[in-house]
């Protein structure tokens, strides 16, 4: 059946060799619609971003562009703006029919971690075309803080697709007059619209922005560190801010989302022309996201947003990006939020999991 492959078929695929790795998988590496992949014993630092290119492989571009190797058996820190190539202990031998798209984990977006999957032959980032056979590695590039990495880390995520799973604008409709995908009134045009919630409440509070010279970041450490040390709080009185070149923002959709148990969404840019910035870095929404039992009750989409090359103005209410609902093959076996950990369930306007509440 087409769709995006759900946990039990990842499971297959793994069992059958089709997903193998350097060390065992481990507990929860399974997500319900995506498996998480893992960081390999060493980094290299590299002068330049760059795709291997037809027929060409990333170790052979590596021997091009690495700067120097670096050991992260104990720990090492990926410095702020530099530019890294890890493999990953996964490797794919995908069948025939099956494609693959990666993104950035949740918690890596929100870091402003801007982190992309490269293969060999590839001529894309994040694409991993049908039948692929080979390694895959990391692009790291930390744009806002310095992050200390080790062996097993996960940074990204995979999915799993056969054949068509994009819900077309007359599905999707019917979808959300059916169950209800967001809360207000739906705009559906080549997926479902959302917009940015500026308004502001008793303390004023609409965002985050990250400080320009904070400190490393452990990304082993759960609840550890406080948000005043390195973000400023983005306050507004009129339903307005200004975004800065250059500068990072955490803010939150002004909707609640409902990704039911038998679909699947990723997060898309909605139009160059509405703005010079970019609204995610982090995109897979899973199923069972915002879902309950009774019913969807929704949950609001942490945006993840960084100006371009001018400021902007940036109203309530605006639209800034759409989702692009996909079909699940089969539902999983576990759920978003139901038995498994998920951090960001039901969630507002929320930092990353390696900080405390504020």
């Amino acid at each position: 059946m087409n769709g995006v492959l759900p946990s039990q078929s990842i499971t297959r695929m793994i069992a059958e060799g089709a997903i193998a790795a350097d060390q065992p998988f481990a507990r929860g590496q399974v997500q319900p619609a995506s498996l998480d992949l893992r960081l390999g014993s060493a980094a290299y630092r590299v002068r330049a971003s760059f795709l291997a290119g037809d027929g060409r492989s990333v170790r052979d571009k590596l021997g091009e562009f690495e700067m120097h190797r670096i050991d992260l058996s104990e720990g090492a820190v990926l410095e702020k703006n530099c530019v890294y190539v890890v493999p990953l202990q996964e490797r794919l031998a995908l069948p025939a029919g099956i494609n693959a798209v990666a993104n950035a984990k949740s918690s890596t977006g929100r870091l402003d971690l801007l982190t992309r999957v490269i293969t060999d032959g590839g001529t894309e980032f994040d694409r991993i075309g049908s039948g692929y056979t080979g390694p895959l590695y990391a692009e790291i590039c930390p744009r806002s803080f310095s992050v200390l990495v080790r062996p097993g880390m996960r940074l990204n995520q995979v999915r799993f697709r056969q054949g068509k799973v994009e819900l077309d604008d007359a599905t999707l409709r019917a979808l959300h007059d059916e169950v209800g995908l967001v809360s207000g009134e739906a705009t559906i045009s080549e997926g479902l619209a959302f917009s940015v919630d500026l308004q502001p409440q008793d303390d004023r509070l609409v965002g985050w922005r990250a400080k320009p010279h904070a400190g490393v970041i452990d990304l082993d450490k759960i609840g550890h560190y406080a948000p005043r040390d390195f973000w400023e709080r983005v306050e507004t009185e009129d339903g307005r801010i200004i975004l800065d070149p250059g500068a990072f923002y955490i803010l939150v959709s002004r909707e609640a989302v409902h990704i039911p148990p038998d679909y699947a969404a990723e997060m898309a840019p909605y139009l160059a022309m509405v703005g010079e910035f970019r609204v995610h870095y982090a995109g897979f929404f899973d199923p069972g996201f915002g879902h309950a039992p009774a019913g969807g009750s929704g949950a609001r989409g942490v945006l993840e947003v960084r100006c371009h090359e001018a400021p902007f103005a940036l109203e309530h209410g605006q639209v800034v990006g759409r989702l692009v609902y996909e079909r699940m093959a089969e539902r999983p076996e576990a759920l978003y939020g139901e038995g498994i950990a998920s951090n960001y369930q039901g969630q507002g306007l929320k930092l990353s999991k390696h900080f405390r509440a504020p």
